[in-house]
């Protein structure tokens, strides 16, 4: 009697991506968010699949908030990819309560996440705040302290060798074109912080072509 021999291929499993953050990204989940707006582009490139999406945001959050919840709310998903989209907080909360972030203190905890999930092979992309105000030309009170701390991100990404999604760079090269009457807000943003639809959707593009690129 003749032997039948079978062969399965298992299923690739979807790249499950964690997007850790502050307000922004916990708004981000919601209809028209940046990480929706993620999941049906992927959707409708047929990439549905091939990616988990999960956001993990909390308003107010700082730097050293992520790293309090990092182990709860990141590690315990088991996630393949970390977008880490923080630093608005850090700047603007010294403004508007008197506390926010030292610049020393922020780049050490950044890196200390950036170790933390390499140490468990997961992927990390790092995504500098995009803004506090939107004029252009640097004539938003905060954009020289926001300049400062993007900088530390960008170096961190640098030495940690991890791709970086400049969205703070994106930002001001679309107020440039398009913030022709200097508005403090409602360009890319409800309040010259929170993302409106057209800042959700700049965030996603900028995003999508990193993903894709992890994801490779």
């Amino acid at each position: 009697m003749a032997c039948l021999f079978f062969s399965f291929t298992p299923a690739k499993k979807s790249t499950r991506v964690v997007f850790f953050g502050d307000s922004i990204t916990e708004a981000g989940v919601h209809p028209g968010g940046y990480i929706s707006q993620l999941r049906d582009s992927l959707s409708a490139q047929g990439n549905t699949k091939k990616y988990d999406l999960i956001g993990s945001g909390i308003g107010g959050n700082k730097i050293y908030d992520l790293y309090l919840r990092l182990e709860e709310d990141v590690l315990q998903r088991k996630p393949d990819v970390v977008v880490m989209y923080v630093g608005v907080n850090d700047v603007w909360h010294r403004q508007m309560f008197g506390t926010g972030t030292d610049a020393d203190k922020f780049q050490k905890f950044y890196l200390a996440l950036i170790k933390k999930f390499q140490q468990k092979g997961i992927k990390v992309i790092a995504c500098t705040p995009a803004c506090i105000g939107e004029r252009p030309g640097g004539a938003n009170p905060l954009d020289m302290e926001l300049d400062r701390f993007s900088g530390i991100i960008r170096q961190v990404a640098t030495d940690t060798k991890i791709p970086l999604c400049d969205l703070r760079r994106a930002f001001m090269a679309y107020e440039t074109l398009y913030n022709t009457t200097d508005k403090s807000s409602g360009v890319l943003t409800t309040d010259g912080v929170h993302l409106n639809d057209a800042g959700n959707t700049l965030v996603a593009e900028n995003l999508m072509v990193k993903l894709l690129e992890i994801g490779r």
